[in-house]
């Protein structure tokens, strides 16, 4: 699944196609895809409005029209494409925009998870999803303090708990498992076990990791790419993330695979304590 990087990516490569152009046309091929509100009234309120900013807030894409906000969460496998306005739509191809009357910019899904919702944009931070979402990595907000007592009564595993994006918006499973390797943390410790300079450490470990992989166009695992075919490089620089049977960069240890909370996690058990 796309994590902060991965989606500032998307943004990034969508920015100079999609500003600026007015939205004359909504076709919904797969109902689901719109979480709110209904399809037929999502469709009927985006047509004429403008695309006047885009950027990310925690794993959601969002979009700042005229009136409205459009959120999109890619989910596993969703990712955008151009075409032409009378070209075919593929089946996996789920809701198509039509801009300026010319470009059909269309949300592809194979796995058909991604969601869209249009708020109108005073309450879009006000409602869920954007409501519950946590602090993103840069907020200065973000210190060792916030962290230590949003997880010092939780007895799930360290891994887990930053996997929740009401406390930190953005870190999902790779990430999380390279920020707790940098941090020297085992991803099963209990939460409430984590100290507060250990939080000092996790907060930093994110904040660097998060900025190096969005400078390389995030992490391309599996069937991610951020828009036609646009692929990131930060794979080339995981630590231990998908190094199973590999050696630990930092002791040659063989690097370990286990399940945390139903998620696949490396970790070297030599330097992670």
């Amino acid at each position: 699944m796309p994590e902060k990087p991965e989606v500032v990516t998307v943004v990034n490569s969508l920015r100079e196609k999609i500003i600026g152009k007015k939205i004359t046309g909504c076709n919904i091929y797969w109902d689901n895809i719109i979480a709110y509100p209904t399809s037929s009234k999502f469709k009927e309120e985006i047509i004429g409005e403008v695309i006047n900013d885009i950027e990310s807030r925690g794993k959601f894409i969002v979009i700042t029209l005229n009136k409205y906000t459009l959120l999109i969460h890619l989910r596993m496998e969703g990712k955008f494409m151009f075409r032409e306005k009378n070209d075919v739509v593929s089946k996996h191809e789920h809701v198509e925009f039509i801009l300026d009357d010319a470009i059909s910019f269309r949300f592809h899904d194979v796995r058909k998870f991604g969601k869209m919702y249009l708020f109108l944009k005073e309450e879009v931070n006000l409602v869920k999803p954007l409501s519950q979402l946590g602090l993103e990595y840069y907020d200065s907000a973000l210190t060792k303090e916030y962290l230590y007592n949003k997880i010092h009564n939780k007895n799930t595993p360290i891994k887990t708990v930053l996997l929740d994006q009401s406390i930190i918006a953005g870190i999902g499973n790779i990430y999380d498992d390279e920020i707790l390797f940098m941090s020297g943390i085992l991803p099963t410790r209990k939460a409430c076990d984590v100290t507060i300079d250990e939080c000092f450490l996790i907060i930093n470990n994110t904040k660097d990791i998060l900025e190096r992989a969005i400078k390389k166009g995030g992490t391309t695992i599996k069937s991610f790419t951020s828009s036609e075919g646009v692929h990131g490089l930060f794979q080339n620089e995981l630590l231990v993330h998908g190094k199973e049977c590999g050696m630990c960069p930092k002791c040659h240890s063989e690097i370990e695979k286990i399940k945390v909370g139903g998620r696949g996690t490396y970790f070297c058990p030599h330097c992670q304590k």
